[in-house]
């Protein structure tokens, strides 16, 4: 990877996250320093425990920080308001989930087009940049049908459309071949390995080492810190 071509999209410095569980406070992330560049594709694991989630949640907007900083391709965001975070996580970071979290009633193009309609795009461009990204995702056959009509690799490439249909700076996919069979797990992971090598940036949170092997860098956390941080032997993008 040309590290003269990235610059840092996600820093962190000291993060921590405290979680109060009745009498109890259970310290999720006890300082976190990380730096992400802008078409990395980095594996996040651990233990159960281990903070990985809780570490997703913070980079993803989803909860905000006890104590330290987190900036955002150079903007800091751990101080900011709600109404603001709501609006990074809709335009600046795709999410994936293992459970996909489609909406059941509505049709594949509808489910991807829901980005942009929070985000206030005419309907016209929604449903072109929708139906593209849908044809990406190789579901050009498939827009006009249900969730329970797809199969899991179907619905977790709708769930992918529907994150990249912003155009967002970061994939965050949170172990998303948890839910499928071992042969569509491995062609949702060539999809994102297609996705990184057009220059998209991928935080991946796995428990899965054959998972990770897809990223080319590895964070492990053990107990709320990064225990190791491994970058693997990469051709660079491009080349």
């Amino acid at each position: 990877m040309s590290a003269s071509r990235n610059h840092a999209i996600i820093r962190t410095h000291a993060l921590k996250k405290d979680y109060v569980l009745g009498a109890e406070i259970v310290h999720a992330l006890r300082g976190v320093d990380l730096v992400i560049d802008a078409n990395e594709y980095v594996a996040i694991m651990g233990p159960s425990g281990s903070g990985k989630s809780t570490l997703m949640n913070l980079i993803g907007c989803l909860d905000t920080p006890t104590e330290g900083e987190y900036w955002l391709d150079g903007e800091p965001v751990a101080g900011l308001p709600d109404d603001e975070l709501a609006r990074i996580r809709n335009r600046e970071i795709g999410f994936v989930f293992q459970t996909f979290n489609l909406l059941p009633r509505a049709t594949a193009l509808h489910n991807v087009e829901l980005p942009l309609i929070y985000g206030g795009i005419p309907r016209r461009e929604r449903r072109e940049r929708a139906q593209a990204m849908l044809e990406r995702v190789a579901l050009a056959d498939r827009m006009h049908h249900r969730p329970a009509e797809l199969s899991g690799g179907q619905r977790q490439r709708v769930a992918i459309a529907r994150a990249l249909v912003n155009r967002p700076s970061i994939l965050l996919a949170d172990e998303p071949t948890g839910n499928l069979d071992s042969q569509t797990g491995a062609e949702i992971m060539a999809l994102f390995d297609l996705l990184h090598g057009e220059g998209q940036t991928i935080l991946l949170v796995t428990h899965e080492h054959d998972i990770a092997e897809h990223a080319h860098r590895a964070v492990t956390l053990r107990d709320g810190l990064i225990a190791s941080d491994q970058l693997r032997s990469v051709p660079a993008l491009g080349s």
